[in-house]
């Protein structure tokens, strides 16, 4: 499958993403074909802080995260799918100069929103709302952005203290937010899939549907529980 769809950077980073899950190996030319791609969307109209921009249709349709959680709103979706584009790139490791120039452009404009918010007494490990701050989390996970041990850590006490009764969190999407733990090299971060795992047996017990965000859902779901 060709990694690039010009008409949507929603589209092209769910199949990057797909190929880590899966652990699909990517070859030289479509690395710096996909990173060079992303990196044109930098600064691009109504790209979050400077980072990579959706494209209209992506504005204009709304977009799924990886695990088919819905994003809506157009700035939540510029924040959201401006993170995963970082992301996207630092585990690509393109070493083409104007990939690295635009990441570290991306970086300088989200690390100086991230400053500003805590100078105002914001949790140094939330941004925004839940789906944003997960976004958050998983960008500073692959090791972009400044001061990412602190930040989750902070991250991880916000969520420990959002734990509900049923093995989920109050207000955050559950899946998305399980997908951004996996990664996370944290202790506090293997407590949180550890308390999740009674939620996600019971979902395994489901009957599993065709669709590629139960699938990846299932996956998720296996691999945690093989962890805890």
């Amino acid at each position: 499958m060709r990694l690039v769809n010009r008409d949507s950077l929603v589209a092209t980073l769910d199949r990057v993403n797909d190929a880590f899950f899966y652990g699909r190996p990517l070859s030289a030319v479509e690395r710096k074909d996909v990173a060079a791609w992303i990196a044109s969307r930098r600064g691009r109209p109504r790209a979050y802080a400077g980072m990579f921009a959706p494209t209209e249709h992506d504005f204009r349709a709304g977009a799924q995260v990886f695990t088919g959680e819905w994003i809506r709103s157009g700035a939540g979706l510029a924040h959201v799918f401006g993170q995963e584009a970082c992301r996207a790139l630092i585990l690509l490791d393109s070493h083409q100069p104007v990939v690295e120039q635009a990441l570290r452009e991306a970086s300088a404009g989200m690390v100086q929103r991230l400053a500003e918010l805590e100078s105002r007494g914001y949790s140094a490990g939330m941004y925004c709302c839940r789906r944003c701050s997960v976004a958050l989390w998983r960008h500073l996970a692959a090791g972009g952005l400044a001061h990412g041990e602190r930040r989750l850590a902070a991250g991880m006490g916000v969520l420990r203290s959002s734990r509900g009764d049923n093995g989920r969190w109050r207000t955050f999407p559950f899946y998305y937010t399980l997908f951004a733990l996996n990664d996370i090299k944290l202790r506090s971060a293997l407590e949180e899939l550890r308390f999740a795992a009674p939620a996600l047996e019971r979902a395994l017990t489901r009957a599993p549907k065709a669709d590629s965000f139960d699938q990846r859902r299932r996956a998720l779901a296996e691999r945690v529980l093989a962890r805890c």
